[in-house]
């Protein structure tokens, strides 16, 4: 699946001679659309543009047009139709969660083993010595998966998980991290992963956004909007913001003011305007904000519904902890995640902790205890709701941060930033539940089994989707890009 865009074309630089006064002879590389731009005075675009169908102006759907966003078959079959991506930003401690460590404790006080080598963390060699972890770990579900005790509510849900202790990713700072994590790299400037899953696979519903994002506090999440955006394609593909709060999409409803039929002659006039100005620029921010008009409208009819959860059972809201100061605002993105899935949303994405929250330096009792009594009924009910809907089996969804924490102390009760081996997990979507892949060694630090970098965790994500990453092909500026910079193996093994 590739795009290639077309040039445009500009008119040549006049010379010292005056070009009218020379026969011209027709530009091969001209298109219809410039032909009919600079002959006659641009009258030709103006008809052109009373041909163009009406579904292409806001207040219609598009349709009878071509619209990017428009459902598309993968490469091969699909187990799962959307993603739920929780994104723990900070850097959860995969050695208090998911990978006990018995031999951490037997070490603790004492320094690294020079059997592990030099370890080089965030705040440069580590020095200090091991740290105990305090939780108490039990054996949850059939499967008998190991989890801490912060973590009660999605331990119950331990057959629905494959647990995967064996991440590694190249970030070790928060910016380069969680920029990885998204994007497949640790430089700005590259496609996020629901950028490039809305690229191949578009949505299934076109009145609402394809790529979703939510956080969870009024703290910026590390590196802002580069986390979701479209980087080099199309402007479209990028994610849309909405608020967890009362009012998830601002500015949403008109005015009472101002009537529907006023609202569809300002925004038709509007539409028609921002295409003309279009048709004589290659310019996808401004195709993607055109389109975003035409959504806009669409959703004053679509979204009101989508993100209203007043309608949702008593039951349904406590599943999720809305009822409860600590997990009301994680519950409430857990549950519009679920809603929006539910209605064809390609790829969510909620942050908990924004702001680098889970960034445990020093105090992580206090710390981790906070955000997992936040973060885990919400996760638990998300998973048990898209199970009794019969969604789970068609929605992966996908937990973990930018990477996890060392076995070191820091500042004496805290971890310092460890990408050499963490935690995720991955549910539903064709995921077979209830298993642990790979391993960490004895105290946590690295990776030794079944390391599944980024690149694969990516490639993973993509083929459950029904795409193959390495056929996944945007070209820009005549170079194949792909979502995993040609890195990275889907690891099969995760599925049922």
């Amino acid at each position: 699946m590739t795009i290639h865009a077309r040039p445009y074309h500009k008119a040549p630089e006049p010379g010292t001679r005056n070009p009218d006064s020379e026969p011209r002879t027709p530009d091969p590389s001209l298109s219809r659309r410039d032909l009919l731009l600079k002959s006659g005075m641009g009258f030709g675009a103006l008809a052109l543009s009373s041909l163009l169908p009406s579904s292409l102006f806001a207040g219609e759907p598009a349709r009878s047009a071509v619209s990017p966003l428009l459902p598309r078959k993968g490469h091969h079959a699909a187990t799962a139709k959307s993603v739920i991506f929780l994104f723990m930003e900070g850097g959860p401690s995969h050695i208090d969660l998911f990978d006990p460590k018995p031999e951490l404790n037997k070490l603790a006080g004492k320094p690294l083993p020079d059997s592990f080598g030099t370890v080089i963390t965030a705040m440069g060699e580590a020095r200090s010595p091991l740290l105990a972890c305090k939780r108490e770990w039990k054996q949850h579900g059939k499967s008998g998966l190991w989890m801490s005790d912060w973590i009660p509510n999605i331990a119950s849900c331990a057959d629905d998980l494959a647990v995967i202790r064996s991440c590694v990713a190249d970030g070790i700072n928060h910016s380069s991290g969680v920029c990885q994590m998204n994007t497949g790299s640790i430089l700005a400037g590259r496609p996020s992963l629901g950028a490039w899953t809305t690229y191949g696979m578009g949505t299934e519903n076109q009145d609402l956004p394809a790529f979703v994002v939510m956080q969870d506090n009024a703290t910026a999440v590390v590196n802002g909007p580069r986390n979701w955006g479209a980087g080099f394609m199309p402007a479209i593909y990028q994610g849309t913001p909405i608020d967890g709060g009362a009012e998830p999409i601002a500015n949403l409803t008109p005015p009472n003011s101002v009537g529907a039929g006023r609202q569809k002659t300002k925004l038709d006039f509007l539409t028609r305007m921002n295409r003309a100005h279009a048709a004589t620029r290659q310019q996808s921010e401004l195709d993607a904000r055109i389109a975003s008009y035409e959504l806009a409208y669409r959703m004053q009819a679509e979204a009101p519904e989508a993100v209203d959860v007043s309608g949702e059972s008593d039951a349904t809201k406590a599943l999720y902890g809305i009822d409860q100061k600590d997990t009301a605002r994680f519950g409430g993105m857990c549950l519009l995640a679920r809603r929006l899935v539910e209605r064809g949303t390609r790829f969510v994405q909620l942050y908990h902790g924004a702001g680098s929250k889970w960034d445990a330096h020093d105090k992580i009792e206090s710390n981790h205890s906070a955000l997992c009594r936040g973060m885990d009924l919400p996760v638990a009910g998300l998973l048990k709701d898209l199970k009794a809907r019969g969604l789970l089996d068609s929605t992966l969804v996908v937990w973990g941060g930018e990477f996890g924490r060392t076995p070191m102390s820091e500042k004496g009760d805290g971890r310092d930033h460890n990408p050499t081996g963490f935690t995720m997990w991955m549910a539903g979507g064709g995921v077979k539940g209830g298993q642990t892949i790979g391993s960490t060694d004895e105290v946590g630090l690295h990776a030794v089994e079944d390391r599944l970098h980024v690149h694969d965790l990516h490639a993973t994500i993509l083929h459950l989707m029904g795409i193959d990453h390495e056929r996944l092909v945007y070209t820009y500026k005549g170079r194949p890009e792909r979502a995993t910079l040609n890195e990275g193996t889907a690891y099969r093994k995760i599925m049922g």
